[in-house]
């Protein structure tokens, strides 16, 4: 990654975004970077019967708030950081996209009030790690009990030149803050998923789950000695790998994966992984193209 992009965080004057606002201001920190605040809104298709210019000037008044209030959130957290605000007149989604193509990361919060309406269901967290040019980090918390891998960085492996990308991403992040790291493979034993599918007649579980182990492994070859500073620990895990992931996330610092993986169909921009636990991980996710 460039080393002179910000980190870039959408708000719209909710509480999830401005707990989107303190994660990218800490990250923007740990990682010397400038932070980028964005609040867009798009000029309603019809406008109310109150003269157009007024109801325009207090629009950009709300959106100059909004602003004000991220940016001095922001600052509290990182006072070094150097702090940029921008407006533009676009949907959010699209307004984040573009911002994407200068950036580092770009967080937004889990659910938002208008611009961000709808993120629980995945509508611009989704949009968003399908279409944006660098890692998404969707900022979300769950009222759980911690899990294993509490307080630790989680990264989802399965081989696919995305998780490789993520790999990357979950051992930098794990570095500047100072945590360990998980890698987690999670399989399933063969099972058919349709008429006509050819199975094994016979295979042997503790050979397939030695193989995946051993995929798993190699996945990881050569990342120790890049951040001997990381804790490394691995786990592959029977199941389904949403499943897994997101029972694992709990109290974790962050969980990484890919935006598509080795079993995702040519052509899709998101896979169902990513997809899930965007919507339910009970910590910051982040999705890396």
């Amino acid at each position: 990654m460039r080393t002179d992009t910000a980190v870039v965080v959408g708000v719209d004057g909710s509480p999830d975004s401005l707990d989107a606002v303190e994660w990218a201001a800490a990250d923007a920190t740990r990682r010397q970077r400038p932070l980028r605040v964005v609040h867009a809104f798009p000029w309603p298709a019809a406008f109310p019967p109150v003269p157009r210019h007024l109801y325009e000037q207090a629009m950009r008044d709300n959106a100059e708030h909004i602003l004000r209030a991220a940016v001095a959130r922001a600052r509290a957290v990182a006072p070094e950081v150097a702090i940029s605000a921008d407006t533009p007149v676009q949907q959010a989604a699209a307004a984040l996209v573009a911002a994407s193509q200068h950036a580092s990361t770009v967080v937004v919060g889990n659910r938002g009030l208008g611009g961000f309406t709808g993120l629980l269901a995945g509508s611009v967290g989704v949009e968003l790690a399908a279409h944006a040019a660098c890692p998404v980090v969707v900022v979300r918390h769950a009222d759980r009990p911690p899990g294993p891998e509490a307080g630790r960085v989680i990264a989802g492996v399965d081989g696919s030149q995305d998780a490789e990308r993520a790999l990357r991403f979950a051992f930098e992040q794990a570095s500047f803050r100072g945590v360990g790291l998980t890698a987690v493979l999670a399989y399933l034993w063969p099972d058919s998923t349709g008429p006509g599918e050819m199975l094994p007649l016979v295979y042997d579980q503790d050979n397939l789950r030695d193989d995946e182990r051993r995929a798993l492994v190699e996945s990881l070859a050569g990342w120790a000695e890049r951040y001997p500073d990381v804790d490394l620990r691995t786990a592959a895990v029977r199941g389904r790998p949403a499943a897994v992931l997101t029972e694992r996330s709990a109290g974790a610092e962050l969980l990484v994966v890919g935006s598509r993986g080795r079993g995702g169909f040519t052509g899709l921009l998101l896979g169902s992984v990513s997809q899930a636990v965007i919507r339910h991980a009970a910590c910051p996710v982040a999705v890396v193209r």
